[in-house]
């Protein structure tokens, strides 16, 4: 599987809501860099992290756009995620069924096909613009 493959994998598992499907591109040390947040390390953080984010949002991302690097160990993504803000998340305002469209990217490395490390970014102020109306 090229990564280009591998990235629109992990995304095609992610809108299914296949969790173990995604679980299982990633590798066994996978390293998570939350959002404007702190570094994770392992596939049971990343399941512990992913349950949270199912409790409390619904998403779809869309017009998922993915690049690589000539040798690809290195890729990134870019999108637009189309969410509903479901239950409270620690830190953030008042979950009350609110929608919101926000565009998103994440970097990628890979190491023996499998995904080593995911840094997620989005406009944490814009979400909480949209959610706060």
């Amino acid at each position: 599987m090229t990564t280009a493959d591998l990235i629109r994998s992990y995304y095609d598992a992610f809108n299914r809501g296949d969790r173990e499907a995604m679980l299982g591109l990633l590798a066994d040390d996978v390293v998570h860099d939350l959002n404007q947040g702190g570094r994770e390390t392992g596939v049971a953080a990343f399941r512990a992290f992913m349950a949270r984010m199912d409790r409390c949002y619904r998403e779809q991302l869309r017009d998922v756009v993915v690049m690589v690097s000539e040798d690809g160990r290195h890729a990134a993504a870019e999108y637009v995620v189309h969410g509903t803000y479901l239950a409270d998340d620690d830190g953030l305002p008042e979950a009350r069924g609110q929608t919101y469209v926000l565009p998103g990217g994440a970097f990628f490395e890979v190491r023996d096909g499998r995904i080593a490390r995911v840094t997620n970014y989005y406009n944490l102020q814009d979400w909480i613009d949209q959610v706060s109306r």
